[in-house]
């Protein structure tokens, strides 16, 4: 029967270093002698997992901030924690609705009959989403047929009908967005390139900023398990490791982040806990890190509880433990540590 996972944080450069000074590393000696004041520990078989366990928040992704298109007197915005979705209205400028388009083109330039490009591509895309422009051909050439779709979704919308779209009409994100904040109120003069609106999408992450040092736990692809407040556990899958670092005052991390799998609650943004997991040993044999012991002849041992010691060859370190390889060694045997 598979034995339970032993996980715990593992063993840090500077540990290590500190274990080596322990051992004696830098100069053989011989294995000390039992000691009145040591205790043992059982050797054990299971399955040894180097991980550690971060904080980390979920939250929504790819946050920008919404600046205006028309100049005017703002007369309606997007409450905070509200959604939009295409064809809805962001927010009204002189009563004018702003509506969202989906894309990653901004509407930069006016878009009218004979203007060609993605962008023209991508209005049509959006009017046909919405229902208008049975008999227009989704392409980059801005024809008469997209013209008549434009008016008729601009008689809809309680815009001018001039055929023609600009960004006092229409703002373009990549999807879905969420409001996270408001930059301005209702009655508030605005021009071209005033910040209303803090958005983001709709789509769930949990946001770490790992320590450098534990970056080799964090693999794109790689299965995590976290915990919300209230002890509720989720699944997740690495969806990004960055490659730069950020130094602040006392840390340097990387940015990391985890699509969570599963119902993640009503709430927008919460700190979770993430348990990061990289190397594993299936069925290994472990013990104490502090049962090894320095051998004259170089390489590591543990003393039994009869008082022999048994050349081991160590592998993983984690969660106090470290795994051993020795023909002299088995399950359920007892071996020297110092007493606590």
């Amino acid at each position: 029967m598979r034995r339970a996972i032993l996980a715990g944080a593992v063993l840090s450069a500077a540990a290590v270093a500190a274990l080596a000074l322990t051992l004696g590393a830098g100069e053989p000696a011989a294995a000390p002698a039992p000691s009145a004041a040591s205790s043992y520990a059982e050797v054990t078989r299971g399955d040894l997992a180097d991980s550690e366990t971060v904080e980390g928040m979920l939250a929504y992704a790819d946050e920008r901030v919404l600046r205006a298109g028309p100049s005017g007197t703002l007369t309606a915005i997007k409450a905070k924690g509200t959604s939009v979705k295409r064809g809805q209205t962001l927010y009204t400028v002189d009563r004018r609705p702003v509506t969202l388009f989906y894309g990653k083109i901004p509407i930069y330039r006016e878009l009218s009959v004979g203007v060609n490009g993605a962008d023209v591509a991508q209005l049509e895309r959006n009017l046909k989403a919405l229902g208008y422009g049975t008999g227009m051909t989704v392409d980059d050439h801005f024809t008469t047929a997209t013209a008549a779709a434009v008016a008729d979704w601009q008689a809809d919308r309680n815009l001018p009908v001039t055929g023609a779209v600009d960004a006092a009409q229409a703002a373009v994100l990549p999807g879905q967005a969420w409001v996270k904040q408001t930059k301005a109120q209702v009655g508030d003069p605005v021009s071209a390139g005033t910040e209303l609106l803090v958005v983001r999408s709709t789509r769930r992450v949990v946001a770490i900023d790992l320590d450098i040092a534990d970056q080799h736990l964090a693999r794109k692809g790689a299965e995590v398990e976290m915990e919300l407040p209230g002890g509720a556990r989720l699944k997740g899958t690495i969806s990004k490791v960055g490659v730069v670092a950020e130094v602040s005052e006392d840390s340097v991390t990387v940015d990391v982040e985890v699509a969570p799998r599963g119902s993640t609650g009503a709430l927008r943004e919460v700190p979770v806990t993430v348990d990061l997991r990289s190397d594993t040993r299936e069925d290994v044999l472990s013990v104490p890190v502090e049962a090894l012991l320095a051998l004259r002849e170089g390489g590591y041992g543990v003393r039994t509880q009869q008082g022999v010691v048994i050349t081991v060859k160590p592998g993983l370190f984690a969660g106090g433990r470290v795994e051993v390889t020795s023909a002299g060694l088995s399950e359920g045997m007892k071996v020297e540590v110092p007493a606590s």
